[in-house]
C-alpha cells in the first residue's frame, strides 16, 4: 500500500509543531495541517515550566528562548515603572515561583538547596516566554528542518484502518501511516475517532485580555481574591484576568467586547475602570476532561486534544509539550521499524498519569478561588502554608514540573527522571549532545561503549570526563531526555544496561557496528 507521508499531524500550534520537529529528526516524514492561515494572536499561556525549557534546550533552542524572555522582561520593567513611578519593586524575582489559585509565591522563600531544584543548568533561568513566542520559535525551526506545513487547511474527515489513516483536508485525501490529533480542546480528530473524554463540568466564567484602559491605577498588581471572584493585573502592560462564579459563558465563540471585559473587571475588582480598547481577549472555563487512552489504533492524541482544564498555573501548554517530546521519538522509531514491542503504548502509560495530576491540580485551584465562606477559610489556611519555606518550595516544585518522572523500573534514583545537565571536561554540557534527537550513553570510563555497538545511529556515546564528582559513572538517556539507566559503579551490572538498551532501542542491528556510533571522546 502506498502512503503520502508517514505521519499526518492535525494542528500547527506549539504542540503540533514540536511533535513534527521531533518526528522529522527521528527519521519520519510528516505533514502538518493547520486550519488557520497565520498564528492566532489571542492571549494564551505566558510561561514555560522546567521540563518544557529543558526539552527545547536539548534541541538547541535556548538562545531563542533567552531572547524572547529578555523582551518580556523589558515589558515587565515598563509595567513596574508605570505602576511605581517614584520607585518600587521594579526587578523580577531571581527565580520564577508562580502562584497557586492566585496565591502568589515569593521566590525569596524557596529552599534552593532542595535537590529537585538542582541540576537543570541554563534551563533554570528561563520561564517567562509566551505561547505565541514559542509558536514562532518552533515554526522557524520546523521550516529550517524541512517540515511541510499546510496552513489554511482543516482536517474534516478521516478513515482509519489497520495499516494507516486516510484524512480529508482542503478538498483532498492524504494517506498516512499514522495520524496525531494536536488540534485543541475541541479536537475534530478526537471526536471523529470516538475517544472517550470523561471529566467534570465547568463552574466559572473567566476572561484574559490585553487592553487599554482608564483608571487602571486603581487595580492592584498581581493576583487578588475579592468578595466576587479573583482577578490579576500584570505582569505585562494592559494584561488583566478575571474569574467569576455562578455560570459559564453563554457563547464561547462570540467576540469578547470592551463592554463585557469592563463589566467583569468592575464586578470582580470593585473599581471603575474604563476599557477603551481590546487588543486581544479570550474567555475560558474550568471544564476538566481527559481521554482514557492516548491511542486508538493508528490515531493518537496530544496536547489539549487529549486533555482540557483551566489554565491556572500555566499547565496546559507545558503538558502538551511534554506529550509531544514523549511521543515524537517513539512514533518515529515505530515508523522506521526499530521500535521494540510495546514502545508506542508507553506513551499513554507515561503521559496519562501526569495529565490526570494536572487536571486535579487545576480543580483544586478552583475550589480555593470560590468566594463562599468555606472556600475562603480554606484559602487562608493554604495562604499561611505558602508563607513558609517548606510550603513555597512544595508549591513551586509542583508548578515548575521538576517533580515529573516516569516509572521506568530502575534501582538508581535518576532512572525515570529528566537527565541532569552535567558539565563535561571539554566545556560542553549534556544537553548539547541531545540536539539530534538520539539516545545518549555517557561512558567516561569507556568500558560500556561496546554494549551500544549494534545500535548505530540510534545512540550517541560520550566518553568525555564529567566535572561533577557526584555524577553517575554511567548514564543512558532516552531521546526525550529522560534517564533510562544509571550506575554509580561501571561494570557492576552490565546486564542491566543491556536490558535498558533493548527495552528502549530494540534489537541491535548487528555486531561490529561500532564505527557507526556517533561518538564524542576526549
Amino acid at each position: 500500500m502506498s502512503y503520502d507521508v508517514d505521519v499526518v499531524v492535525a494542528g500547527g500550534g506549539p504542540v503540533g509543531l514540536m511533535l513534527a520537529c521531533e518526528l522529522l529528526i527521528g527519521g519520519a516524514s510528516v505533514v502538518v495541517l493547520e486550519r488557520l492561515t497565520e498564528m492566532d494572536p489571542t492571549i494564551k499561556a505566558g510561561s514555560l515550566n522546567t521540563p518544557s525549557v529543558e526539552a527545547l534546550y536539548r534541541r538547541g533552542m535556548l538562545p531563542e528562548l533567552r531572547e524572547a524572555q529578555d523582551r518580556n522582561m523589558e515589558q515587565f520593567a515598563t509595567f513596574m515603572r508605570q505602576r511605581f513611578p517614584d520607585g518600587g519593586p521594579a526587578k523580577a524575582p531571581p527565580r520564577f515561583a508562580g502562584h497557586f489559585a492566585g496565591i502568589m509565591l515569593s521566590a525569596d522563600r524557596l529552599d534552593t538547596s532542595d535537590p529537585e531544584l538542582a541540576g537543570h543548568g541554563p534551563a533554570d533561568l528561563i520561564g517567562m516566554v509566551t505561547q505565541q513566542q514559542l509558536e514562532g520559535i518552533l515554526a522557524d525551526r520546523a521550516v529550517k528542518l524541512g517540515v511541510e506545513i499546510r496552513r489554511g487547511v482543516e482536517l474534516t474527515g478521516l478513515k482509519a484502518d489497520a495499516d494507516g489513516v486516510t484524512v480529508t483536508a482542503g478538498g483532498e485525501e492524504i494517506r498516512g501511516r499514522w495520524l496525531v490529533g494536536c488540534d485543541g480542546g475541541r479536537s475534530t480528530v478526537r471526536k471523529l475517532t470516538g475517544f472517550d473524554f470523561p471529566g467534570t463540568e465547568p463552574e466559572i466564567n473567566a476572561h484574559q485580555a490585553m487592553v487599554e484602559m482608564e483608571g487602571s491605577e486603581a487595580l492592584k498588581t498581581g493576583w487578588h481574591a475579592t468578595a466576587t471572584g479573583v482577578y490579576a493585573h500584570g505582569p505585562l502592560p494592559g494584561r488583566v484576568l478575571t474569574v467569576e462564579f455562578g455560570g459559564v459563558p453563554a457563547d464561547r465563540d462570540a467576540a469578547v467586547t470592551a463592554e463585557e471585559l469592563q463589566a467583569s473587571i468592575r464586578n470582580v475588582s470593585g473599581t471603575d475602570v474604563v476599557v477603551t480598547e481590546v487588543k486581544t481577549a479570550t474567555r475560558f472555563t474550568d471544564n476538566a476532561r481527559q481521554v482514557t487512552t492516548y491511542r486508538m489504533g493508528r490515531v493518537l492524541l496530544a496536547g489539549d486534544a487529549a486533555h482540557v482544564h483551566s489554565p491556572f498555573g500555566g499547565q496546559g501548554l507545558n503538558l502538551g509539550m511534554g506529550d509531544a517530546v514523549n511521543l515524537g521519538w517513539k512514533l518515529a522509531a515505530t515508523v522506521r521499524g526499530w521500535a521494540p514491542e510495546g514502545l508506542l503504548d508507553t506513551y499513554t502509560t507515561e503521559r496519562h498519569p501526569i495529565g490526570a495530576w494536572v487536571l486535579d491540580w487545576t480543580r483544586a485551584q478552583i475550589v480555593l478561588m470560590r468566594p463562599d465562606p468555606r472556600s475562603r477559610a480554606l484559602r487562608e489556611v493554604v495562604t499561611e502554608l505558602t508563607e513558609t519555606v517548606t510550603g513555597t518550595t512544595y508549591f513551586a516544585k509542583q508548578i515548575s514540573g521538576v517533580w515529573q518522572r516516569y516509572d521506568l523500573h530502575g534501582d538508581h534514583p535518576l532512572v525515570g527522571a529528566g537527565a541532569p545537565d552535567l558539565e563535561l571536561a571539554d566545556g560542553s554540557r549534556l544537553a548539547d549532545h541531545l540536539h539530534e534527537g538520539r539516545a545518549l550513553l555517557l561512558d567516561p570510563s569507556g568500558g560500556l561503549r561496546a554494549l551500544a555497538g549494534g545500535y548505530g545511529d540510534r545512540i550517541k556515546v560520550i566518553t568525555e570526563a564529567v566535572l561533577d564528582e557526584t555524577a553517575p559513572a554511567g548514564l543512558l538517556v532516552r531521546p526525550d531526555g529522560f534517564v533510562a539507566w544509571a550506575s554509580d559503579t561501571v561494570g557492576a551490572d552490565p546486564g542491566s544496561l543491556e536490558a535498558a538498551l533493548s527495552t528502549w532501542l530494540g534489537t541491535p542491528a548487528g555486531e561490529g557496528a561500532n564505527a557507526s556510533i556517533g561518538e564524542s571522546a576526549a
